[in-house]
């Protein structure tokens, strides 16, 4: 394949996903109400929480070359999430009456979590949609019989999004590392053959038009036989490549005439997440699931305190949300 001559060409060690733009000057993204130009910056209020995303800690079994949230290995920044945890704040979902639709799992890699089987049950018989990021390599194989029991109970309300950054092995292992591909893959066709809910998270090259990636990946799970419709969007989701140091124009309020776009599509109008930075005594509430660390999106430790609007004054709320058009949502 044509992209496979590509991908072998790039120098040693340079990831194929890092984005190219000039640095990030210092002005921006530093007051949460003006853009470095003094125009208004927009924000995006909380219409529904559709979806309540648990980050079950950043530790991971790879570290990959342009991880938004430098899991790996050796990362606890983000400690491991406990199932009683979770319970507190599904029960104030159902306590406030929230519509929320989906409980979600990112990491880190979630099934490094020693308590993710017991969060997921515990969802699911709160009856939500339930979906799981995982790189579908030894920490989720450990769970197979569990996960079989999980499918057989609950069928299609359990949805796992196995992260394949390309459709071909060489660049997929630029990002991840070397010997990443076949668990990965395995442990996708594992999936598929037992019949689980799936997806798959990929990403764009710069140069690489959206429908090439899709007919690229078609051939791949075709070849492969995964059961997985590479032109649904939801199915295989395609991510802009994020760098918060790189140059990204800032979104001010009178962006969303400019551009089409309205507040309510942007994913912190519909989510949350809830992560437990190491040094904090309870787990608490971020805008979203892509700036986990920073104090200007921590909203608090409860839902209820959680409603507050959320101001785009991130490189992520630009380069992601907005002008990438993407949701880490299902």
């Amino acid at each position: 394949m044509a992209r496979l001559s590509l991908a072998r060409t790039m120098p040693t060690g340079l990831s194929p996903f890092r984005v190219e733009a000039p640095p990030l000057p210092r002005a921006k993204f530093a007051d949460s109400h003006l853009t470095a130009t003094g125009e208004a910056r927009a924000h995006v209020p909380l219409v529904a929480l559709n979806t309540l995303w648990f980050n079950t800690g950043t530790l991971c079994n790879l570290a990959c070359a342009t991880c938004y949230i430098e899991s790996s290995p050796t990362n606890d920044a983000l400690i491991y999430l406990t199932a009683a945890e979770v319970s507190r704040f599904l029960d104030e979902i159902a306590d406030g009456g929230h519509a929320t639709r989906e409980i979600a799992f990112t990491g880190g890699e979630p099934f490094m979590n020693p308590e993710i089987m017991t969060m997921l049950n515990l969802s699911l018989a709160h009856d939500r949609d339930v979906l799981v990021l995982t790189n579908a390599m030894r920490p989720m194989r450990r769970h197979q019989a569990a996960l079989l029991a999980l499918r057989e109970r609950y069928g299609d309300k359990l949805t796992l999004r196995v992260s394949l950054d390309h459709y071909t092995l060489s660049v997929h292992e630029a990002e991840r590392s070397a010997r990443s591909w076949s668990p990965a893959l395995d442990g996708l066709k594992w999936l598929s053959a037992n019949r689980f809910s799936i997806a798959v998270a990929g990403r764009h090259l710069a140069a690489e038009p959206d429908a090439s990636a899709r007919v690229g990946y078609a051939a791949l799970f075709a070849q492969e036989s995964i059961a997985i419709d590479a032109h649904n969007p939801s199915r295989l989701v395609l991510f802009p490549e994020m760098d918060a140091s790189a140059d990204v124009p800032e979104i001010t309020i009178a962006c969303w005439g400019v551009l089409g776009v309205s507040p309510a599509d942007v994913m912190c109008a519909t989510s949350r997440m809830v992560v437990h930075r190491r040094g904090e005594d309870l787990a608490r509430v971020a805008a979203c699931t892509l700036i986990p660390h920073d104090p200007k999106f921590d909203m608090g430790a409860t839902l209820a305190e959680a409603t507050e609007s959320v101001r785009l004054n991130h490189p992520h709320c630009a380069r992601f949300c907005v002008l990438g058009g993407a949701s880490c949502s299902g």
